[in-house]
């Protein structure tokens, strides 16, 4: 199903905080992440560089714009405290927030952390090649008190690309699957999503890479187009789809998909492709727990193209999320789309002079109160290092705040 995209009416829009405001990016540079509303109304988010040793910051801002560095990565010698985060937050029972790390840690390949809102940073886990290389994805709370997460990567001389993991609040990890452990990646490869807890108790998350179905040739390398996978609490994974099944120069199953999923409240699952669709520029897909996918939109380029982010689901029950590129002016838009496939651009980014407005956003939105929602573009701003924006829309129709997510949507390892 090919959704119509139409154009909406004027939304209000604002820029709450450009990055690179202080003198060297100590404020942090780069955010790919998006926000986490905590527990206290104010938001919290990662920045990928940036801070007093360019390792990326966590920040905490107000709806007001009221802004705060609240960690500064690299902090350590060695950069044992991690580096570089490039995920979303997490916000335990009892306020901690938990987060990972691209890189730095031990092993220089990545960690899981452990923040309070005052700014005490703990490692909980060092990855080391062995157990996981590069975790670009947040954490998933369970039930049973611990954390969910993938690696996107493989260390060197490893021959994974990427892991499912179980980690405790502690810091002891579990290695639940290692991908790339069938002939060709057929389990898929490169996890960078974050991982999406089911009402039915098993996780459920994509592969940027992997699958049966190739897509392109690295050397001799073959790389998959990507998977979307179930996974039990104990590691029993099982691939519900392989992108590309149907085919065609563009794939029009889309391909790539870099963000997790989201289970709406129907209980099937979306989620967006970065490539792929009628158009080549991405899609928006519906996925059953049995593994039956229905392309609910694809992007045109003006509509928007290449969304790296997932979907919101919204108190309104029309999803939300935004393109990275495409739009009016190529710098990206925010969407909304009905399960029908109608898609409404809602903002166009780089729409004020030298985009102070924000440009290039990678990651999901979050939904304040009023109709608010809220997220953080990778470039543009007043210094063209990112900024954090708010975007009100229809504050009759929106009047409740959707449920806390249990993980935040990544966004992907894509950086320009």
């Amino acid at each position: 199903m090919l959704g119509l995209a139409v154009l909406a009416q004027a939304q209000t829009f604002t820029t709450l905080y450009s990055f690179c405001s202080e003198a060297g990016c100590a404020d942090g540079s780069t955010p790919y992440a998006g926000l986490l509303q905590a527990t206290d109304g104010n938001f919290f988010g990662t920045t990928y560089t940036g801070g007093s040793n360019n390792g990326g910051t966590v920040f905490r801002i107000d709806v007001k714009g009221r802004f705060k560095t609240v960690y500064r990565f690299c902090s350590q010698t060695g950069c044992a405290d991690g580096s570089n985060p490039y995920a979303g937050l997490l916000q335990a029972p009892g306020r901690d927030l938990y987060g990972t790390t691209e890189s730095g840690g031990a092993a220089n390949a990545g960690s899981v952390f452990k923040l309070t809102p005052s700014g005490t940073l703990s490692v909980r886990h060092s990855f080391d090649g062995s157990d996981g290389f590069t975790p670009y994805a947040g954490l998933v709370r369970a039930p049973d008190g611990n954390f969910y997460g993938t690696t996107g990567g493989s260390g060197s001389g490893s021959t994974i690309s990427g892991t499912v993991f179980k980690v405790t609040p502690a810091g002891k990890l579990t290695t639940l699957h290692r991908f790339c452990s069938k002939t060709n990646c057929a389990d898929g490869a490169n996890p960078w999503g974050v991982l999406v807890e089911a009402k039915d108790g098993n996780f459920y998350g994509t592969t940027a890479a992997g699958g049966t179905h190739v897509c392109k040739t690295r050397g001799q390398e073959k790389i998959g187009c990507g998977t979307i996978f179930r996974i039990t609490p104990n590691g029993r994974l099982t691939t519900l789809y392989n992108f590309c099944s149907r085919g065609g120069s563009n794939c029009t199953d889309g391909i790539t998909p870099f963000a997790g999923l989201v289970e709406a409240r129907d209980g099937s699952f979306y989620g967006t492709t970065s490539g792929g669709g009628a158009n080549a520029d991405g899609t928006v897909f519906r996925i059953t727990a049995k593994g039956k996918l229905n392309t609910v939109h694809s992007f045109q380029g003006t509509d928007g193209a290449t969304p790296y982010g997932g979907l919101l689901q919204a108190s309104d029950g029309y999803f939300y999320g935004t393109t990275t590129f495409g739009g009016a002016n190529n710098s990206g838009v925010i969407f909304k789309l009905a399960t029908s496939g109608k898609l409404t651009t809602l903002y166009n980014f780089c729409s004020q002079t030298n985009c102070t407005d924000g440009s290039f956003p990678h990651a999901a939105l979050a939904q304040g109160a009023a109709g608010r929602f809220y997220g953080t573009t990778s470039a543009g701003g007043d210094a063209n290092s990112g900024a954090v924006f708010s975007l009100s829309v229809n504050p009759g129709t929106l009047v409740k705040t959707a449920p806390a997510s249990k993980g935040m949507a990544a966004s992907s390892p894509i950086k320009h």
